[in-house]
């Protein structure tokens, strides 16, 4: 294989050359995601699991000191944004002054060479994170233009469905891209919006600009990881595909080779790198090659709402505002009030205490990377707080991502472990009394009027707090003819009202609270078998259940006879 990324101008990018060997050497071990091989080990003692936290929490705190990370000045959200950047700025003038971590990317073609006949330049292909800054794909496209002397242009392709997603995704999704259409453009980088599958637009792009490289983020859901297989047989055999995890802190990659029993087997994997990963970024630049903008017109945006045919019945929310900003203002404001009480009120959905970043993080339109870095500033102030976000951040988050990756089989019970699958299975026909219809529960016209609020909830905010999303799907397993049922009508009721839907995070809840995911066997019981059960009573003991149920208005139904 000759140089990598080489034009006729004899530029490359050295670190690159290392990286492609290692691709090639690997790339048969790690292409195929399925679940681990090896038989899981028992599930060790609570103490052990205390002892492995206290380990992964002073690994965290030698990577803060390590990052230099100061006490926070800002007192408003432009002195937030106005830090943000200053931070960028002072850790390099560019990418191409940066020590970019080569781990981060991996090559998916056959190819790593770029074309001598390259007008077109680079092209990041922007998907799951659509954000301009703190993103790694686009850094590393960037990288490779300047080295290059190339032109840079970013690219989303947008499809009329997806999956079980509603208008109110698509706006939110939508709202995020014309903000980033406008930061593009005040960098002199091109951004269009390629109406239909990538498939088919991606190779037409690059086919009819010349473009000599292609770099895309990383999604480890079926669906995203097709669309990237599909483009790499697509594109010209000239023209080599290169991926980036701008995702996740440490690379699903890197972090682990297979897929991890529970977050015990994973967290000191990715605790232990964090020294090396958990950096700042360095800016995204105006860019100094090619025509910019100049010959770029609008994205029209009229056009693509046209185009799109997914439920329009479920509408935009009015407390999440799609976009870069609106992310920081939420993260500014959790900063600043609400990460005081995260580590002891988290769990409670009455406080005001968690982050509510979710939708952002979701769409990609903040770094989970960023909002660690900055929380991390306030471990001065709040110790247990920062330490227990980063556990949720990172740990919890790249442990979703990790299952849906390595286990094809993230949606379904299948991909369930063989202690759980076999429970359900044994208690398949045990009585469910009652038992209700999805249009039931869409509803909200169950007996439980905690469940039910919790559901009106969604429906309406776009959003469930964390503990009241175990109970309310684990109450599905209870109420549902089968356990396939409960896991599919979870799935698709989270999928179509929350925000964050067809998420790892979302699809490895449902498979926790239903399929004992990243759990262990509990005492047996009826229909759960020795999955972790939850009730009312518990739910009553953790917070004030009437004032929920009054602030959301779920009321008691009896079941209709029929």
């Amino acid at each position: 294989m000759n140089g990598m990324f080489k034009t006729s101008k004899r530029v490359a990018i050295p670190s690159l050359r290392w990286l492609h060997q290692q691709i090639i050497m690997k790339r048969t071990k790690t292409a195929k995601a399925g679940p681990a091989k090896k038989t899981a080990k028992k599930e060790k003692p609570k103490s052990e699991e205390s002892d492995q936290e206290s380990s992964g929490s002073s690994q965290l705190e030698a990577s803060s000191s390590k990052s230099v990370l100061s006490k926070p000045e800002y007192k408003n959200l432009e002195q937030f944004l106005t830090h943000c950047q200053d931070q960028r700025t002072s850790t390099a003038a560019n990418i191409k002054e940066f020590n970019f971590l080569k781990k981060r990317v991996r090559v998916l073609s056959k190819n790593g060479d770029v074309g001598d006949s390259c007008e077109g330049g680079v092209i990041y292909w922007m998907s799951r994170d659509g954000r301009v800054q703190d993103n790694w794909a686009l850094l590393f496209a960037q990288r490779l233009a300047l080295k290059l002397e190339l032109p840079l242009a970013v690219v989303f392709c947008l499809v009329p469905k997806f999956l079980n997603a509603t208008i109110r995704h698509y706006k939110f999704m939508m709202g995020g891209l014309q903000e980033v259409e406008q930061q593009c453009r005040e960098l002199d980088i091109p951004f269009h919006l390629l109406l239909g599958p990538a498939v088919d637009r991606i190779p037409e792009f690059v086919k009819s600009r010349k473009v000599g490289a292609v770099i895309c983020d990383f999604a480890p859901l079926r669906v995203p990881r097709k669309w990237v297989d599909d483009v790499v047989k697509a594109l010209p055999k000239t023209v080599p595909l290169v991926q980036v995890d701008a995702h996740n802190v440490v690379p699903v990659w890197v972090a682990s080779d297979k897929q991890e029993y529970a977050a015990r087997t994973i967290r000191n994997k990715i605790n232990s790198k964090l020294s090396e990963y958990l950096t700042e970024f360095p800016p995204v630049v105006k860019h100094p090659h090619g025509t910019g903008c100049r010959k770029v017109d609008p994205v029209d945006w009229t056009a693509a709402y046209e185009m799109l045919e997914c439920d329009k019945s479920v509408d935009e929310v009015d407390w999440a505002k799609p976009g870069y900003k609106a992310a920081c203002k939420q993260l500014y404001e959790f900063c600043s009030r609400r990460l005081r009480q995260f580590n002891d009120k988290r769990n409670d959905p009455l406080a005001d205490a968690i982050s509510g970043l979710s939708p952002w993080l979701h769409f990609g339109q903040i770094s989970a990377q960023r909002c660690a870095l900055e929380v991390q500033r306030f471990r001065g102030q709040h110790k247990a707080s920062a330490e227990a976000f980063c556990e949720e951040a990172i740990v919890r988050r790249e442990l979703a991502d990790n299952f849906c990756y390595y286990n094809e089989h993230y949606d379904s019970l299948k991909g369930l472990s063989s202690w759980a699958y076999q429970t359900l299975d044994a208690h398949r026909k045990d009585k469910r009394d009652p038992c209700y219809s999805l249009e039931e529960m869409e509803k909200a016209l169950t007996y439980d009027d905690l469940w039910n609020s919790a559901q009106l909830q969604l429906v309406r905010e776009g959003k469930m707090h964390g503990f009241l999303r175990m109970y309310w799907a684990k109450k599905i397993l209870e109420w549902t003819e089968t356990p396939e049922q409960a896991l599919e009508y979870a799935i698709l009721l989270n999928d179509k009202y929350s925000l964050d839907g067809r998420d790892p995070n979302g699809y490895v809840g449902c498979m926790w609270s239903i399929g004992g995911v990243h759990d262990m066997g509990w005492k047996e019981r009826s229909i759960f078998g020795k999955i972790r059960y939850m009730n009312y009573q518990g739910c009553r003991r953790k917070f004030d259940v009437n004032a929920f149920v009054i602030r959301y208005g779920g009321k008691v139904h009896k079941k209709k006879k029929e």
